[in-house]
């Protein structure tokens, strides 16, 4: 049985892995399977990904380059552009982004030209996982037909599996091998052998009964955060409009110790997940005829906080009897999240646009980002691209206003709150000892 042959390899370690996309997801994963003695190869389209790869060299921050240097002297780890290799692997994994178009359907155009890639090289003997976030029924619906185009089949020929990527990009508590695996499978051995290969590299491995449940349970998974940051959006407008600091409230909301789970505010929702997830799941939904007004509601309630921002910033200018038009706005942090460099669907880039559209001079500062560009199709962020300007003194006292979008921990806010007229903090990261120090007026969210 081809079940039996693939556990085989896996347990032996003589499994050769392949995982397509070399991205936050892949690249992590296909290091950790280098790492545990098994032949690892990349597939990837971008051929600078591959080159880097094969010089020991690393270009996510949660991937040491030491490590990939070391596995790729010792001939573990090595990335390629060119498919044909698929062949010559017995597990496959398909790790390659699933964005929205901008009808805010789902597109899962990477995922198909990847189950195309594996199609035209799919022999008797192999294991394929989908780990790309999509829509329930993606796996068995869509995959699974392509492959048996082929003549083989599924549980005689092959095994076909999904288990959801679990990354948070600048996390170094929790990163791949120590953050519990879901897995579901098409039929019952597809999810025995892939539960059986991700055991190698993962301490806990959670089994579900089909491919359909684990594709619902990534869903599941961010809508829950982006349902209840949109909860905790809607309280900050409307803490502002009666006056009072909602950081205050969570935080005295938080002392419960039971029936209540901080969430906190933000300037909108960004990276690659918590933003696209929850339209792949209300999409599905409508397929079916249901309408997930709950979702749709936390989605409209996430996206005005742009420009709720963008009000605060208005508002305190007018305070000091400035307008929008003209005014000089540096933003500190462009990036998502805090620490890292990655821009997906930042609030920043649509905070950008809309202080732009309003006539305002906008520069930003961010240690990560380099250099912002404004050209994404699945996006609707326009103009030119920004490039990111030293934090002097100079530029802190000629702005009128500063804007924390992104609480980098490398910024002296201090600093910041010394120079500065005005700032608007979205994040919370000036605390009590540095507002009541500043000589900035300052707004939070």
């Amino acid at each position: 049985m081809v079940k039996n042959d693939i556990t085989k390899l896996i347990t032996d370690k003589g499994a050769r892995i392949g995982v397509i996309g070399l991205g936050y997801v892949g690249l992590p994963l296909l290091v950790e399977f280098a790492r545990n003695g098994f032949e690892s190869i990349g597939f990837e389209v971008d051929e600078w990904k591959a080159s880097e790869i094969n010089d020991g060299r690393s270009y996510i921050g949660d991937v040491p380059e030491s490590t990939v240097r070391e596995l790729a002297e010792a001939g573990k780890l090595r990335a390629t552009i060119e498919f044909e290799h698929l062949k010559n692997c017995d597990a496959i994994i398909i790790c390659v982004p699933t964005p929205l178009r901008k009808t805010k359907e789902p597109d899962v155009s990477y995922i198909l030209a990847a189950a195309e890639e594996i199609k035209n090289n799919l022999r008797r003997g192999q294991l394929i996982v989908l780990e790309s976030t999509t829509y329930p029924g993606t796996t068995d619906e869509v995959l699974l037909p392509m492959f048996e185009e082929t003549g083989l089949k599924l549980d005689t020929d092959f095994l076909l599996a999904f288990s959801p990527e679990r990354v948070d990009p600048g996390n170094p508590q929790f990163q791949t091998h120590n953050i519990p695996k879901v897995v579901g499978g098409c039929t019952d051995a597809s999810t025995e052998v892939a539960a059986h290969l991700y055991s190698q590299i993962v301490a806990n491995v959670h089994s579900v009964s089909s491919a359909r449940v684990a594709e619902a349970a990534k869903l599941l998974e961010n809508t829950f955060r982006a349902v209840n940051i949109g909860m905790a959006n809607e309280m900050a407008r409307l803490c502002y409009t009666l006056g009072i600091d909602t950081w205050e409230v969570i935080s005295a909301a938080a002392t419960k110790p039971f029936g209540f789970m901080p969430f906190y505010p933000g300037p909108g929702i960004g990276g690659h997940c918590i933003p696209l997830d929850p339209h792949y799941l209300s999409w599905k939904a409508r397929q079916h005829g249901f309408d997930s007004r709950f979702i749709g509601l936390a989605e409209e309630v996430n996206s005005r906080m742009p420009d709720h921002v963008v009000q605060l910033i208005s508002d305190g200018l007018n305070d000091a009897e400035k307008s929008l038009k003209a005014s000089r706005v540096l933003l500190l942090g462009v990036a998502y999240k805090r620490d890292i460099n990655d821009v997906r669907e930042s609030p920043a880039l649509s905070i950008i646009d809309r202080l732009r559209a309003k006539g305002a001079r906008v520069s930003y500062h961010d240690p990560f980002v380099s250099e912002v560009r404004f050209d994404d199709a699945h996006t609707e962020s326009t103009g030119d691209p920004l490039q990111s300007i030293a934090l002097t003194d100079e530029e802190l006292r000629a702005s009128d206003c500063i804007v924390i979008v992104t609480d980098h921990s490398g910024i002296n806010y201090h600093r910041v709150t010394e120079l500065a007229p005005l700032i608007v903090d979205t994040r919370n990261a000036l605390n009590g000892e540095l507002r009541r120090e500043s000589r900035a007026r300052i707004i939070r969210l």
